[in-house]
């Protein structure tokens, strides 16, 4: 399984006085199990390109591929690949629509044409998945909490029991806890083999996740590579706004201190590990 971006490129309106391009000549490929971190600074084309990878928007000429077939050809089953491809937008009042939040999710999988009994079972396991209490099942997913509604987002798209599942800035907004759930829930997903795709603003949640970083820049990648090896490029980042995670700023300093320790640590444990090296030696 893999998702192959070739050479895209999308402009919004088109044709018109308001023509913008958002994507440049975009290519990259994912492959089967992988955990993607995408950045970038606002505007800078990330969410536009995750709706592009599961056909909520098409390219104004390029390629995307799932499992080696073109999404584009005319005889592709788009809905097919929204099953496989699961999205969970910024906000989750975006996709949260129904009475209660068990009728909500069990919306898609009853949409993908399954019995009412099917879609009930979905809806139940995916839940119980993300962590959420039963008596919240039947109260209106709009009277929850943001990290309760995330849940029940992310619940929706598993209830499809997708592929890939991208998620499109998950902690925005929420306190520590509340993060640290969500990352944690996503990280047994993702060990449980689905491929994830992070979308976020925060250096260290990528860091300390995924295993590959794709940094986005007026519509194009400007980088694509281990976090390490993007997290080094302190400068280049700076140049289009982000930085690298607080540790490996902190690494940099004991280095110009002159503590001989490597500056490449991305992540506490990283720094740790690399600290004792240098005292133990």
């Amino acid at each position: 399984m893999s998702i192959i971006c070739d050479h895209v490129t999308y402009y919004y309106g088109k044709g018109t006085s308001d023509e913008v391009c958002a994507l440049k000549d975009v290519s990259f490929q994912i492959k089967d199990g992988e955990y993607v971190g995408l950045i970038g600074h606002t505007g800078c084309g990330k969410s536009t390109l995750v709706q592009h990878l599961n056909g909520l928007l098409k390219a104004s000429s390029g390629h995307i591929y799932y499992n080696g077939a073109d999404i584009y050809d005319e005889d592709y089953r788009m809905k097919e690949l929204r099953g496989r491809v699961g999205l969970v937008f910024q906000y989750p009042e975006h996709q949260l629509f129904e009475e209660s939040v068990f009728k909500d999710v069990a919306f898609g999988p009853a949409n993908l044409g399954l019995s009412k009994s099917e879609a009930e079972l979905r809806s139940y396991e995916a839940l119980k998945s993300v962590g959420l209490q039963d008596e919240y099942f039947y109260v209106s997913p709009f009277d929850l909490s943001g990290g309760q509604k995330r849940r029940v987002a992310i619940a929706g798209v598993l209830a499809l029991k997708p592929e890939v599942l991208i998620l499109d800035e998950p902690t925005a907004g929420l306190d520590p806890e509340g993060r640290d759930e969500i990352l944690g829930l996503v990280k047994r997903l993702h060990q449980e083999g689905i491929t994830i795709i992070l979308v976020s603003h925060s250096m260290e949640d990528v860091a300390d996740n995924a295993g590959r970083v794709i940094v986005m820049d007026k519509g194009e990648i400007l980088m694509n590579g281990t976090p390490e090896s993007v997290f080094t490029r302190i400068g280049d980042l700076e140049k289009i706004g982000l930085a690298a995670p607080g540790v490996t700023y902190i690494m940099h300093k004991l280095k110009e201190r002159g503590i001989p320790v490597e500056t490449g640590a991305t992540t506490l444990d990283m720094a740790r590990e690399e600290i004792l090296r240098v005292f133990a030696g």
